[in-house]
């Protein structure tokens, strides 16, 4: 059983590797989700784009250096302009292209949000907001590139181009301003850095995240997402980084990270170090699939990223 494990993370290994050769060429890549949902992937992580007669709707907007492509793309889709950017995190990644992107877009004018002075309107939890606003040892960005439109609890919906959108918290995950965002009526779920398809999950314990905050916003997904037959299809789901996917994907990648954070759990309460416990290769049958040595998620780092949170 454990050797059929290996080689079907060793598989789909490889197919990950194909797919980030084939959509790291320079280019921006479109894909029709399903419903008014499309995914927009290669101008950093992915960015969701719903589309319709009243304009477009993103969830986030790249790391902004492939801007001109990002509104290539979306020309292609509508000629309608940009009226909201909703963004999962604070990261770069994920809100670089904030300023350019809500610039060329407009504001909605007695929207359910309220008018913004111009462009599109920038739509994140306070935490997202407060972490833009003063990023650590970097240089604070332009007030154009910060979220206006901030909610601090509970859900934030949208209705626009004939579909509800949810925007719902996920505290303590990735960050400690993390959200997920659900498109009903297409059933397709944006989950920002909660779950990606290229690496373990990157755990910012500085921004307030945790290994049990990314658990649980993993299971919030698995409750809304409803597969079509057999854990697939059904509703579809963006990830942060990486290729479209549906429950299974969710289930298989919140499976593992569960049976991680329950190993680093026992050897804390047996008394393991750190680097014991970097040692002992508690992720060993998963690392063909999501393990790295360099980038901005190794593998030790995030061992050390849920032994450090289950530690506090």
């Amino acid at each position: 059983m454990r050797g059929q494990l290996k080689l079907v993370l060793l598989c789909a290994a490889l197919a990950l590797s194909a797919y980030a050769q084939s959509y790291n060429d320079g280019n921006v890549h479109l894909l029709k989700v399903q419903g008014n949902v499309y995914m927009l992937v290669g101008a950093g992580g992915n960015i969701a784009a719903q589309v319709g007669k009243d304009g477009i709707f993103l969830v986030n907007s790249g790391n902004g250096k492939m801007n001109d492509k990002v509104l290539a793309a979306l020309k292609t889709l509508s000629d309608k302009p940009i009226h909201y950017i909703i963004n999962t995190s604070s990261d770069p990644e994920l809100t670089g292209g904030n300023e350019v992107l809500a610039r060329t877009g407009a504001p909605v004018m007695g929207g359910n949000l309220g008018q913004s002075n111009h462009g599109a309107a920038i739509v994140a939890s306070e935490n997202v907001l407060n972490r833009m606003s003063a990023p650590s040892g970097q240089k604070a960005p332009s007030p154009d590139s910060l979220p206006g439109v901030v909610f601090f609890e509970g859900d934030k919906e949208i209705f626009f181009n004939g579909e509800p959108v949810i925007t719902m918290l996920a505290p303590a995950a990735h960050t400690d301003g993390d959200t997920i965002v659900f498109f009903r009526r297409s059933d397709v779920i944006s989950t920002g850095e909660i779950f990606n398809t290229v690496s373990y999950p990157i755990i910012d314990l500085e921004a307030g995240g945790s290994i049990n905050g990314v658990i649980d916003g993993l299971n919030h997904v698995l409750d809304i997402a409803v597969p079509e037959h057999e854990q697939e299809g059904g509703t579809y789901i963006i990830p942060g980084h990486g290729r479209l996917c549906d429950e299974h994907d969710v289930l298989e990648y919140r499976d593992m990270v569960t049976i991680v954070r329950d190993r680093v759990q026992t050897a804390i309460k047996r008394g393991m170090t750190l680097e014991q416990v970097k040692a002992a290769g508690y992720t060993k049958e998963y690392d063909p699939r999501w393990g790295a040595k360099t980038g901005p998620g190794t593998t030790d780092m995030f061992i050390e990223a849920v032994y450090k949170s289950l530690k506090k």
